[in-house]
């Protein structure tokens, strides 16, 4: 079903290749998940001034398959701040068929990072 595109720009934009497709063409799940986190991560890090490790996916649901040559975009928003954590949702969007381009909405997931210091303990988010 087409979909409209959220009115910001994206935190992560890719295009899938043939190397990254199961045995039936489509794009792995996994590799889906690991732009997720990275979309997620670049926002935690940005909001927590430095360094985060993801604790936890909440919520994970493919909508639609990936494809090859689809331009995805992922649409990351901080929903949650606490002491030391930060969940992220998480909105995935393909771009299709350039010569009449529809615009999908693929994945949509919800993950908690927590800011980790220089030795790996959870250390305060920063107040903004």
């Amino acid at each position: 079903m087409p979909a409209t595109l959220p009115d910001r720009e994206p935190t992560l934009r890719v295009v899938p290749l043939p190397a990254d497709v199961n045995q039936h063409g489509d794009i792995f799940g996994g590799w889906v998940m690991s732009q997720v986190d990275i979309a997620g991560g670049v926002l935690a890090a940005q909001r927590a001034r430095g360094r985060v490790a993801t604790v936890a996916v909440n919520s994970f649901v493919f909508k639609q398959p990936v494809m090859v040559g689809d331009v995805v975009s992922f649409y990351a928003e901080i929903v949650r701040v606490g002491r030391t954590s930060i969940t992220v949702d998480v909105e995935v969007y393909a771009w299709r068929n350039p010569t009449d381009l529809v615009s999908l909405k693929v994945t949509e997931a919800s993950l908690t990072y927590v800011a980790v210091g220089t030795d790996r303990r959870p250390r305060p988010v920063p107040v903004e």
